[in-house]
């Protein structure tokens, strides 16, 4: 089976390519636009516009059993305008849907799989058949260190929530620091878990679209937690351990289990 993944937000796709094919003996490609945050580790950057980047999409896929589109919905209903037969899956990750099941229904509606990476994008309006797939975690870079972290100590990505990230620090009595990637630049992924290593606590808290305060735990969380750091989350608990749910072999079967049964039916 062959398998194009069209976008890798938060670095998904290359981790579910790459264990899918290790697991289930597939192949897959996973293809990215280069003004995005790049995440390397498996997959491939185009460096081209973002009409450029749909018409390559498209002509691809005509190459592939299955394509699995991550944010990018706008695409879905062009693929299936040109490969009426073609198992597609549309993966949601975040503000791409929180709040607009409705109105993106004629994306989301034209293809054959719908999942959602997090519980907080799930309300009224969700269709019944999209199903719940947790963000998977490349156990393989991010797992704990040599070493012991500096204790008492917390690191903080800044994402519009800086003043509860200090309030959570000073109950915790933490020395904190808060990385604006604006200012100091994108840290490279794969430095990520050294960079995550050097503290006994990551404080989670981010302000999603909207301006409210996610209630779910971001990608690098669920990194940090593999790194056996405490996380402070959204409201205010410390958790630790990476859940089962969120090892990539987990994730990887559930993926296959969809593109299997799609299979099937086409």
């Amino acid at each position: 089976m062959k398998i194009l993944h069209i976008g890798n937000t938060a670095g998904v796709a290359g981790v579910i390519a790459k264990y899918v094919d290790r697991l289930f003996n597939t192949r897959s490609r996973v293809v990215q636009r280069s003004n995005r945050v790049v995440f390397p580790v498996y997959g491939e950057v185009w460096g081209c516009g973002p009409k450029m980047f749909a018409l390559k999409c498209l002509l691809m896929a005509r190459k592939f059993d299955v394509v699995h589109v991550h944010y990018f919905d706008k695409i879905v209903p062009y693929l299936r305008l040109l490969y009426p037969r073609k198992a597609i899956v549309l993966h949601y990750h975040g503000d791409d849907i929180r709040g607009k099941w409705s109105s993106r229904r004629k994306y989301w509606s034209r293809a054959d799989a719908i999942v959602y990476s997090t519980l907080d994008l799930l309300n009224d309006e969700t269709p019944k058949h999209a199903v719940y797939i947790p963000n998977p975690v490349d156990t393989e870079i991010f797992h704990p260190a040599c070493g012991k972290a500096k204790p008492k100590s917390a690191f903080h990505f800044s994402y519009d929530a800086d003043e509860l990230a200090i309030e959570y620090a000073k109950r915790h009595r933490l020395e904190l620091t808060i990385y604006n990637k604006h200012e100091h630049g994108v840290i490279p992924h794969l430095k990520l878990p050294e960079v995550l290593c050097q503290y006994e606590y990551y404080i989670d808290v981010k302000r999603a679209g909207d301006g409210k305060i996610g209630s779910a735990l971001s990608k690098t969380g669920l990194e940090a937690l593999a790194c056996n750091l405490k996380v402070i989350r959204w409201d205010g608990k410390v958790i630790e351990g990476l859940p089962p749910e969120n090892h990539p072999e987990n994730v990887a079967k559930q993926i296959f289990n969809i593109y299997q049964k799609l299979k099937q039916v086409k």
